[in-house]
């Protein structure tokens, strides 16, 4: 039997990369996943992969009612929300002079608005499922970055979404661990994914070059933390998780 048997795991951003295998290791767990994210087709070519019933939710989370209907959805689909995965993100570097203000409003309305919207409307079901089920927990986990740990220049509004999804995950933590709700934050170092892909063509090219001598985490790394936090037994809560490339210094 699986660890997860009979919960039920939200993963947001599950289209690829880091959300996709995040599905995939819950539901060889035993959890029934719901894959929410904009690309239909692949979350359709992933669910056919995963047992379990998987569900799939096509949404763009940015919309705030659009966030909180996938909450809804998913609870209305399989009856419960033990775990949630908050994974969707986007990375756009550069330098704060002369940036265009639309990649700033982009990161800030996807890797903290809609991280913030998807954990409102799911709290409540978080909070039953820890007081009512039989495995006595609840998880909620941040996929944030180690640019949430150490500021670098051109990546001034990247690190402020990351700081302050830290900072909102540790004050929600001190918040809610007594009523066993375990409030996670993972904080991948470079991972093979299509962050980079979203860059302008200059800051792709900058970050291929830092990262030319560097092995970097595969999507399976960062997934395998996040199963290993909600595996854990009631009493154990990892609250933060740094996962770097073995060669990656900072």
């Amino acid at each position: 039997m699986g660890r997860l048997d009979g919960t039920v795991a939200l993963v947001t951003g599950a289209s690829s990369g880091i959300g996709a295998a995040t599905a995939e290791v819950l539901a060889a767990e035993g959890a029934r996943v719901v894959l929410a994210a904009r690309r239909r087709d692949r979350l359709e070519a992933l669910a056919a992969t995963l047992d379990g019933d998987p569900v799939v939710l096509e949404a763009d989370i940015t919309e705030p009612g659009q966030a909180a209907s996938v909450v809804a959805q998913a609870v209305e689909r399989t009856g419960r929300l033990d775990i949630v995965v908050n994974n969707a993100g986007v990375m756009l570097l550069g330098p704060a002079v002369g940036a265009p203000l639309e990649e700033w409003d982009r990161m800030v309305a996807l890797n903290v608005q809609a991280a913030l919207h998807v954990t409102h409307a799911a709290l409540p079901h978080l909070l039953e499922a820890a007081a009512t089920a039989p495995r006595g927990v609840s998880d909620l986990v941040m996929v944030s970055s180690t640019a949430g740990r150490a500021a670098r220049s051109g990546s001034g509004v990247y690190n402020l979404t990351k700081f302050g999804l830290g900072a909102f995950s540790e004050a929600l933590r001190q918040e809610v661990t007594r009523r066993h709700l375990r409030v996670g934050l993972i904080e991948p170092g470079a991972t093979a994914t299509e962050l980079r892909s979203h860059l302008r063509e200059e800051q792709r090219r900058a970050q291929e070059e830092r990262f030319r001598t560097m092995e970097p985490l595969q999507a399976a790394d960062v997934a395998d933390a996040v199963r290993y936090m909600v595996t854990r037994d009631r009493r154990t809560a990892i609250s933060e998780l740094t996962i770097r490339p073995t060669e990656q210094e900072s």
